[in-house]
């Protein structure tokens, strides 16, 4: 199979940027949509060509690196999955693919398709984590938790961090990442103590960071690979106001 991609090139953060479109032969239909970049890049360097900056570490859906905007979309055409696990068989052959970087001021592009998502790592250093004593851990099954409560942790701390929910967002709102974190936490016992703190310190740190806000389009969860609800930003909200009137 053959595609011509049509890629965001760009030399780096304070050059401008403008499309390249590139044409790429001998693809497998069951090849993932990066396995394709890595063809292509082949090809490219074989032609004296500067390949395609992308970003990408485990590949298996986990870590969110793979942060690409692919034909309109957040991760791709296909639904509830990071780019590392799209498919080259959602594409028709010989279709000429669009692919950029995400689209937010918080995440400035590094190269290419390459942004900088440190936003991200100073929102969970400002509070999206517990303070505990360590080596005198308390064993947990002596801390009983309801199960909907575990589960819907869980669902929160599913979570990756892509930030396909900021890319997709009209308003580039990162309610959805922040929600799940601090949500992750507010369902158990070992986040409530810190739990005002939390709230208020990570709500700042994202309007800091230049983030717009959330007006509920649902976009954000629609486009979420591990399908992180906006029922979380109810509760990030209820979390927020509560911290602010115990002020």
């Amino acid at each position: 199979m053959e595609y011509n991609i049509k890629v965001w090139r760009q030399r780096n953060a304070k050059t401008k940027g403008h499309f390249e479109t590139y044409h790429v032969t001998d693809v497998e239909e069951d090849a993932s949509f990066l396995e394709m970049l890595d063809i292509l890049n082949d090809q490219l360097i074989r032609q004296g060509i500067d390949p395609i900056a992308f970003d990408h570490d485990c590949r298996e859906g986990i870590c969110g690196a793979c942060s690409l905007y692919i034909d309109g979309r957040a991760h791709g055409p296909d639904d509830q999955v990071t780019t590392c696990q799209l498919f080259m068989r959602h594409f028709q052959p010989g279709a000429t693919i669009t692919v950029e970087p995400w689209r937010s001021a918080a995440f400035p592009v590094i190269k290419d398709l390459v942004v900088d998502r440190q936003a991200f790592d100073k929102i969970l250093q400002a509070g999206g984590f517990i303070s505990v004593r360590t080596g005198a851990a308390q064993d947990a099954n002596a801390i009983l938790i309801p199960h909907d409560d575990a589960e819907l942790s869980m669902d929160a701390a599913a979570c990756v961090g892509c930030g396909a929910c900021v890319a997709t967002c009209k308003n580039g709102s990162a309610m959805l990442f922040v929600a799940a974190r601090v949500s992750s936490l507010a369902l158990l016992p070992q986040g409530r103590p810190e739990a005002a703190r939390r709230a208020r310190a990570m709500v700042a740190k994202m309007d800091e960071l230049g983030f717009g806000n959330c007006t509920n389009t649902r976009a954000c969860e629609m486009e979420c690979p591990k399908h992180v609800t906006i029922d979380h930003i109810a509760r990030l909200n209820r979390e927020y106001l509560k911290a602010r009137f115990s002020e």
